[in-house]
């Protein structure tokens, strides 16, 4: 039998994943983002720039990687086994960002239940005007809010293979998640106190601003779907979106209503909480 080769066959339902690089640059790019953010606050020359290239390269790479993925799932290596084991792996990465702003609001309630000097000892801190929770936060809220009404829409179409009514829930969650960043930026813009204002400051832009990155990635990952939903299974392609079998976009829209979930918290606790609880025409 000398000179006869025959298929390697897997006796595993299990994929092997092919070597990739993409792991290497996603990991040395994402470095190079947090030195060039850290280099631009603080002002350093040139931050920017190298802050905006490593962005870019975050995206590219990324982006790659999110490619070979798709192509394993549409050539059929996703078997049950796969996609359960990519299940898990979802719910424990929401669960360790579930952690991390767990974290962010214990500083937030241990600071504001124990205002040191440092504060005048209240909460706000003395000189602090927080944020109304009645004007551009809680506009946010509904715009939020809506969103995950918008992408359950969408999903129930897929499954439905509906495919009209899926591009349309798709695309209003993203207008939502578009518009919820932009009021978040604009509330930046008119904030009456900044970063540097105490521990009222940092923690304020520190929980928002890494909710507000949460909802950006989350807008990304839907927007990946939603060029897959236009593109993809119009031309029967490769990229399409299964009725029966699309863990990733159950992943997106787990993380979307996790990213509502947290909003929620960051709503009660930092804008009505830690506002004074005043409410239109009642100080309380």
């Amino acid at each position: 039998m000398s000179g006869v080769t025959f298929p390697y066959i897997h006796k595993h339902p299990f994929h092997l994943v092919d070597p990739s690089i993409w792991p290497f640059f996603c990991s040395l790019n994402a470095l190079s983002l947090a030195m060039s953010f850290t280099l631009y606050m603080h002002r350093y020359h040139g931050g920017l720039l190298l802050f905006t290239v490593s962005m870019l390269a975050v995206l590219v790479t990324g982006g790659c990687w999110f490619y070979d993925v798709i192509v394993e799932s549409g050539i059929g290596q996703h078997t049950s086994y796969v996609t359960l084991g990519l299940r898990i792996g979802i719910i424990l990465f929401i669960a360790s960002e579930a952690a991390l702003f767990l974290s962010f609001f214990w500083s937030y309630i241990h600071a504001s239940i124990n205002p040191n000097i440092g504060c005048g000892g209240v909460w706000p801190p003395f000189a602090i005007t927080p944020i109304s929770p009645w004007g551009l936060p809680l506009l946010n809220t509904v715009l939020l809010l809506t969103s995950g009404a918008t992408v359950t829409l969408a999903h129930h179409a897929i499954i439905s293979k509906d495919l009209n009514w899926s591009i349309i829930g798709m695309g209003l969650t993203l207008v939502l998640g578009a518009i919820f960043t932009g009021v978040q930026f604009s509330e930046y813009v008119e904030s009456p106190f900044s970063m540097q204002d105490s521990v009222y400051g940092s923690l304020f832009f520190l929980i928002t601003g890494f909710h507000g990155a949460h909802v950006i990635i989350g807008s990304l990952a839907l927007l990946v779907f939603f060029l897959r939903l236009v593109f993809g299974m119009q031309h029967d392609s490769i990229f399409k979106v299964d009725s029966r079998n699309h863990v990733g976009l159950e992943g997106a829209i787990w993380y979307w209503h996790f990213v509502d979930v947290v909003w929620i918290f960051v709503y009660i606790v930092i804008y009505i909480w830690g506002g004074g609880f005043d409410l239109p025409g009642l100080s309380l």
